[in-house]
């Protein structure tokens, strides 16, 4: 329950992150990066996972970059639904997307390091 709570405080802050990094990816409190993080989880567990099976030859054939339109287009319409999480256009997502994929990374890397040194 605590890595599940971590992880969801992990990506509001890659989204602020995100927001000071690219242009028209705004978010105007960490109460709405929170929400903004949860409902984008929902709809990667859902709507994602659809999206990217059915796309999944259009995504061979663009070596996976497809899955950054993707991510773009579900991050356009969580924006839509999230009070104080506004993204300005499919230019600012996509480049939203590639920045909050690399910054998720770092932080799961980053946790994971401090995990394995908790256990030692």
């Amino acid at each position: 329950m605590l890595k599940l709570i971590v992880n969801w405080i992990m990506s509001a802050v890659a989204l602020i992150v995100v927001s000071h990094v690219i242009r028209g990816f705004d978010v105007s409190s960490f109460k709405s990066a929170l929400i903004a993080a949860l409902v984008i989880g929902l709809v990667n567990a859902t709507l994602g996972a659809f999206l990217k099976l059915v796309t999944f030859p259009l995504t061979l054939v663009t070596f996976g970059v497809f899955w950054f339109v993707i991510n773009a287009v579900m991050l356009l319409l969580v924006a839509q639904f999230v009070t104080g999480f506004s993204i300005s256009g499919l230019l600012p997502a996509f480049f939203g997307a590639i920045v909050l994929s690399l910054v998720n990374l770092v932080f799961r890397m980053f946790t994971k390091i401090l995990l394995k040194k908790s256990e030692e």
